[in-house]
């Protein structure tokens, strides 16, 4: 490993916080768990809502173990609640006008924006991935209506003292070229991204290693296999760790040096409940990951990913003392991320409904060196003439209604069966 590699080895962004003992990290969430449950009763309708319609009063909850007691709240959930109570479904723990922005994830779903909200996970799994004050570092994360790029990524990067260029997704030799020129040493994005400013760059005729020095990268919002970051880190030489979380409750999960896991962020409760039952499940279980936020602004309490994953509490060599994610196993509904973004099966259906020559349909996710393929496949009621511009067509319609690119295949009638899912994940994570 290249000796510059060694210094961003050491270090915590906050080490009172990530060195805490078992005994102290207890109180300490508890202590926040009962701030925000008492705020977010007073100021969130629909908190207030859904611990009444339970019969739960804020002084019932005083420790983790007490969340049992709350009803667990699903992104589906949010999307109604946000029809009946625009924008937020009334989940907003400040008046709208404290907002600085609102996003919109695909679903859709709207996001606030807050302007004082400090975001630590993120934070903390960029520092623990070696960034450092004064790395000039690319966000290609995409800015436009999600939140993650400026809300989160751009955010973290300046609490770090990171200096950031907003380059979002996209214009990949142009992006070589802000690497090599401006001397970019730490990369923000998907890892497929990263793989295709690899691929262009060489192209371009550059050596990875000797004109571009890049040092460090904090991938997420896509799975990162572990050859993906082999390849990755040695053509670059660089290390590469990811995060987890989601644009509504933020960061949940991320790795260290040490790779075993990813450690959850200190401005978190995380939760593995059986996903029938909605219990706590023992460390080492399979479960749905659950999360609660200290986010005033916006105080999700038992927010369900839908993701399932096992928790660990085994100390990790890195000195960092909270429990760790050790993999995410997969999804609990039909629900699935490609190139970073959640396809839901309501937006298969309302792109489908578009076309009455359609009999059934079905997306299909694979993996291809590396890269999100989503296909829609299509069986038609009958044959159609200038079946290439009714192809044209629905495309555009899966560009509209989903956000990115998926190729239609016509296929015979039968192809899909009666029993089929209506995205089927077909990608293996070696």
């Amino acid at each position: 490993m290249p000796k510059p590699l060694l210094d961003r080895r050491i270090g915590f962004f906050k080490k009172n916080l990530e060195t805490m003992d078992s005994e102290k990290r207890f109180e300490y969430l508890n202590r926040r768990l009962r701030g925000i449950a008492q705020y977010a009763y007073k100021h969130s309708l629909a908190i207030k809502n859904k611990m009444d319609t339970a019969g739960v009063k804020p002084s019932d909850i005083q420790t983790v173990k007490d969340l049992e007691k709350v009803p667990i709240t699903q992104k589906t959930d949010l999307m109604e609640l946000q029809k009946k109570t625009p924008p937020l479904g009334g989940f907003e723990g400040v008046p709208l006008h404290a907002l600085r922005r609102i996003y919109i994830s695909p679903g859709p779903l709207y996001e606030p924006g807050e302007t004082e909200y400090d975001e630590l996970g993120w934070a903390q799994g960029m520092f623990a991935a070696g960034f450092r004050p004064g790395d000039i570092a690319i966000n290609t994360f995409s800015y436009h209506m999600v939140p993650f790029a400026m809300q989160m990524v751009d955010n973290s990067l300046f609490e770090i003292g990171c200096i950031t260029i907003p380059t979002g997704v996209g214009n990949t030799e142009q992006q070589v070229n802000i690497l090599k020129n401006l001397k970019v040493k730490a990369f923000c994005g998907t890892p497929s991204f990263l793989l295709n400013i690899a691929e262009k760059a060489e192209e371009m005729g550059l050596d990875l290693r000797k004109d571009l020095i890049l040092r460090v990268g904090f991938v997420a919002a896509e799975m990162l296999s572990e050859s993906l970051r082999s390849e990755l880190e040695e053509r670059f030489g660089m290390i590469i760790r990811q995060g987890y979380g989601t644009a509504d409750i933020r960061c949940l999960g991320y790795e260290c040096m040490e790779r075993n896991g990813m450690h959850i962020p200190d401005d978190k409760i995380v939760e593995i409940v059986d996903p029938q039952t909605g219990k706590q499940l023992d460390p080492g279980k399979t479960g749905e990951i659950v999360a609660t936020t200290f986010n005033k602004f916006y105080p999700l309490i038992r927010f369900g990913t839908g993701d399932l994953s096992i928790l660990t509490e085994t100390r990790c060599p890195c000195g960092r003392t909270s429990p760790r994610l050790l993999k995410i196993l997969g999804r609990v509904d039909q629900a699935t991320k490609v190139r970073g973004l959640f396809v839901h099966p309501g937006q298969v259906d309302e792109v489908a409904s578009r076309y009455p020559q359609i009999a059934k349909y079905q997306v299909v996710v694979r993996r291809e060196k590396h890269k999100d393929e989503m296909i829609f496949r299509i069986e038609l009621k009958e044959e159609v003439a200038q079946i290439e511009k009714l192809k044209e067509k629905i495309e555009q319609s899966i560009r509209d209604m989903v956000k990115i690119r998926g190729d239609v295949r016509f296929v015979p009638k039968g192809t899909i069966p009666e029993e089929a899912r209506k995205i089927e994940d077909q990608r293996t994570w070696e």
